[in-house]
C-alpha cells in the first residue's frame, strides 16, 4: 500500500516532505518496498511496525542521509537530490534515538549547534541566531538549564536538549527516531507532550502503540518494508491489524466522548492469552 495513493495528487509547493514509491536495497536485501508518505501539515505522523520493518531506514531516506534505490523524496515538490545540503539542513531537523558526545558541552552550546546551517563557515553567531536558541530553550522548558553541563542531565532531559537543538534550526519538518526509547514513563509522556503543537510537520518512529494512539494525528503501519495501512489511529489500530502485523492478541478499546483516543490492552502472543 502506498500512503500517498489516497490523495491522487502530486506533491507541489508548500506540501512539505514527501516520499513517493521509495525502495531501498542493501547488499541485495530489500529494506523498503515502494513506500509512499504524505504528512499531516503541522501535525504528527507516527511510523509504527515491528523491529526490522524499515522505520529507521525510511526516516534516513526522508532526511537525505541515505539515497533511495528507486523512488523520490520531495520537499515542497522538489526532489531532495536537487536541493543543496545546507538548505535541507535548514528545513529538516533530525533527532536520533540517542545522542552522545565526548566533548564537554553546556546545554546552550548543544542547542547552538542547530544554528550552524544558517551561518557561513566560521561566521559568528548573529542576534537572530541567539534569539532562535533562547526561544528553543524556552519552548522546551530548559532556559534554567542553559549553562549546565549536558552530561549531567537525565536521559529525558538530554532528549529535550536534542529537540531544542532541532527547534533552533527553525525547521519546517522534524524527524524523530524512537525518541522515547530508554526513557521511563514520566519522561516518555513529558517528551511527547512537548512534541505536540510545536509547529513543524513531524514524523516520529514509535514502538509503543498506545503512545502512537495517544499522540499521533496519523499513523503509518510498516511491515517487512511495506506500508500495510495508514490513517487516524482510531481507524487503523484494530485488533485484526495488531494480530496480523505483530502476531499479538489484543483488545482495542475505541475512542469515547470522554477519551478521544483508542487504548490497546495486550493479551499475549497468538496462541496464548492472559
Amino acid at each position: 500500500m502506498n500512503d500517498t495513493s489516497a490523495t491522487g495528487a502530486r506533491p507541489g509547493p508548500g506540501e512539505g516532505l514527501r516520499g513517493d514509491r521509495l525502495t531501498r536495497r542493501t547488499g541485495g536485501r530489500l529494506i523498503l518496498d515502494g513506500v509512499g508518505l504524505h504528512p499531516v501539515p503541522g501535525g504528527v505522523t507516527g511510523l509504527i511496525g515491528p523491529n526490522g520493518s524499515g522505520k529507521t531506514t525510511l526516516l534516513r531516506l526522508l532526511s537525505g542521509v541515505l539515497p533511495a534505490t528507486s523512488g523520490v523524496v520531495t520537499l515542497d515538490g522538489e526532489p531532495l537530490t536537487a536541493i543543496k545540503r545546507r538548505e535541507i539542513a535548514r528545513r529538516v531537523a533530525v533527532v536520533e534515538q540517542q545522542a552522545d558526545t565526548q566533548v564537554q558541552l553546556s546545554v546552550i552550546d548543544v542547542v547552538r549547534l542547530g544554528r550552524v546551517p544558517h551561518r557561513g563557515a566560521w561566521a559568528p553567531a548573529t542576534a537572530r541566531d541567539e534569539d532562535a536558541v533562547r526561544h528553543a530553550l524556552e519552548r522546551t522548558r530548559l532556559a534554567d538549564r542553559a549553562h549546565q553541563n549536558w552530561h549531567t542531565l537525565s536521559g529525558g532531559e538530554r532528549q529535550r536538549v536534542q529537540i531544542a537543538r532541532a527547534l533552533a534550526q527553525e525547521p519546517g519538518e522534524l524527524l524523530l527516531d524512537e525518541p522515547t526509547n530508554h526513557l521511563d514513563i514520566q519522561h516518555q509522556l513529558e517528551l511527547l507532550d512537548l512534541l505536540t503543537g510545536l509547529g513543524p510537520t513531524t514524523y516520529i518512529a514509535l514502538h509503543d502503540l498506545n503512545l502512537a494512539a495517544a499522540y499521533c494525528d496519523r499513523v503509518v503501519v510498516l511491515d517487512k518494508g511495506r506500508v500495510v495501512t495508514a490513517g487516524p489511529p482510531g481507524e487503523v489500530l484494530t485488533e485484526q491489524l495488531i494480530a496480523d502485523v505483530y502476531g499479538v492478541r489484543a483488545v482495542v478499546h475505541p475512542a469515547t466522548a470522554a477519551d478521544e483516543r483508542p487504548y490497546i490492552r495486550f493479551l499475549g502472543t497468538l496462541g496464548t492469552a492472559r
